[in-house]
């Protein structure tokens, strides 16, 4: 797994890199000091997944966020940051995060949160998930009938159940689907709300009170 660092402090970059460094199937392939520098080193060396700081001179993460996701969607960007104020949660999984850790969360969770995000899981640190909830609850301008006119109820199932974090297996387990199915149900649901991943997708259900 391929592994790019963003964080402007060069002490947090490097402390990083040595823990990350420590687990077999890691690759640190390089670390960045700000978003212009997250980009380009994104376009060099195709990680599969960022560590992204959010508050960085020049170009901060969100911002960075934004255009690596539009550049290369597939590539996953877990926030980890020190910050928990609820504008700069929102706009990172607004902007394409799969998920948002704090710093002083411990080694092994970072390792977990990683694996699970690559496997397609959301992890946002229960001192912000509440924020992210109260202020998508204070968004839903937009009744559930906007997404039944989308989806299909099987869709509208998956997505109330991706809502709630199950992963596919999950899903399809309570639906007594095959995986393949799930899946399938996945990409049309996003193609069809016009979102990137699956933190996105839920937070469009709770939008909408699903």
């Amino acid at each position: 797994m391929k592994i790019l660092l963003c964080d402007d402090q060069a002490v947090i970059r490097d402390g990083m890199e040595m823990l990350l460094q420590l687990e077999k199937d890691f690759e640190v392939v390089g670390a960045a000091q700000d978003g212009y520098e997250a980009v380009e080193l994104t376009d060099q060396k195709k990680p599969d997944l960022i560590l992204m700081d959010l508050k960085m001179p020049g170009m901060n993460g969100i911002e960075a966020t934004r255009e690596i996701r539009k550049r290369h969607p597939t590539v996953k960007i877990l926030v980890l940051t020190t910050y928990d104020d609820d504008e700069w949660v929102f706009d990172a999984i607004r902007a394409g995060a799969s998920g948002y850790l704090l710093k002083d969360t411990p080694r092994q969770k970072i390792v977990e949160a990683i694996r699970g995000t690559m496997d397609g899981k959301s992890f946002v640190d229960p001192g912000v998930a509440g924020k992210l909830l109260n202020q998508v609850a204070s968004n839903q301008t937009q009744p559930a009938s906007i997404l039944t006119e989308k989806l299909t109820e099987r869709e509208l199932d998956v997505l109330r159940l991706l809502a709630k974090g199950m992963t596919n297996t999950d899903i399809a387990g309570q639906l007594h689907l095959s995986e393949g199915t799930v899946r399938n149900h996945v990409s049309a649901i996003l193609e069809k709300l016009n979102v990137s991943d699956r933190t996105q997708a839920a937070v469009i259900a709770i939008q909408h009170g699903l």
